[in-house]
């Protein structure tokens, strides 16, 4: 096996595992849409990580148990960022509230965007080398 091929089968795999997590988490966010339960949540921490410029917000929101339920958004990033104290609005399962998310727009799209945009990018660049060989 060459450098070359090791390299196209890096980049397939890759993107597969792109592929599959971006469509992992659209099926999740459709559940959701259909079967969540709407709460509201507020930043109550923002989590540092060595080595890191940004921070991780944690956000606690009360189920319908009255259980108080603390998350960290999945999609987190630039123009993504939540100060301490804010209200956002959170929507999770009923049978599994550990996988709340937070029910804006921009938090909703960006991670599967994220994933089936790096997911075309590695197929494309495997796609190439092979047509150009």
């Amino acid at each position: 096996m060459t450098g070359e091929t090791i390299g196209i089968g890096l980049a397939v795999l890759a993107g597969l595992g792109s592929l599959w997590a971006g469509a992992r988490e659209a099926r999740l966010q459709m559940r959701l849409n259909r079967y969540g339960v709407h709460a509201e949540g507020v930043v109550v921490d923002q989590e540092h990580r060595p080595g890191d410029d940004g921070s991780t917000p944690v956000i606690e929101f009360t189920d319908r148990q009255g259980r108080h339920v603390r998350f960290r958004p999945v999609a987190t990033g630039l123009g993504l960022g939540l100060a301490l104290g804010t209200h956002v609005p959170v929507v999770y399962l009923p049978e599994s509230p550990e996988s709340a998310r937070v029910f804006t727009r921009k938090h909703r799209l960006s991670l599967i965007v994220g994933l089936f945009a790096g997911a075309m990018l590695f197929l494309g660049v495997a796609v190439g080398v092979v047509l150009t060989r």
